[in-house]
């Protein structure tokens, strides 16, 4: 059976105008972020999803309740679909961590297996997210979920659908993921299978 997961990333919160990193911050949609969200769950009006799974973080967890609304669902608030933790950067633009924290900021940048102080790594995020969708693929086959999470997250998985090293997140945008017997894939419209090379273990 196949899990066809829609990820999708909330909507547009005041530190995302300003280019900051929120992480754990529990910061509140904006208005324009709360009509992003009320157009996305307008446009997923018409999938037959089955489930919505979001991250507890209020600007997930609201775009993920009008999404369940939308389709008359119950939402499923899941702590591994949370944003990476920034540790002592969250509020921060890149320029103000360059100014106090240069060097330990551009070596984050060149490994992303390496976590800002106080943090966490996209490798931690790739796991916990990664144990998430294994269970979900066991527990919903053959069903159309939406999960609503962030861009660390996100990319991470796509990341290891792709079987490709994290660095590759820099370079990243989302799309749709499709779950079958013979592992995950990257798919574009009409299921048309873009990549995925690896096999899911």
């Amino acid at each position: 059976m196949t899990l066809r997961l829609f990820v999708v990333r909330h909507g547009e919160t005041p530190f995302n105008r300003e280019m900051r990193y929120i992480g754990t911050a529990d910061e509140p949609l904006s208005p324009k972020g709360v009509g992003q969200a009320e157009q996305l769950a307008s446009s997923l009006g018409p999938l037959p999803l089955q489930a919505v799974y979001a991250s507890p973080l209020s600007r997930a967890a609201e775009t993920g309740r009008r999404i369940a609304e939308a389709r008359q669902v119950d939402l499923k608030l899941e702590p591994r679909l949370r944003e990476q933790a920034f540790g002592e950067w969250e509020g921060l633009t890149r320029s103000e961590v360059l100014e106090r924290d240069r060097d330990r900021l551009l070596g984050w940048e060149a490994d992303l297996s390496l976590s800002p102080p106080g943090g966490e790594s996209l490798l931690s995020v790739q796991e916990r997210t990664l144990a998430l969708v294994e269970e979900l693929a066991r527990t919903h086959p053959g069903e159309w979920i939406a999960l609503v999470s962030h861009v660390g997250p996100i990319k991470a998985l796509l990341c290891a659908v792709l079987d490709a090293p994290l660095a590759t997140a820099r370079r990243m945008f989302l799309a749709r993921l499709v779950w079958t017997e013979a592992g995950p894939r990257l798919a574009a419209e009409r299921n048309q299978v873009v990549a995925g090379p690896r096999t899911w273990r």
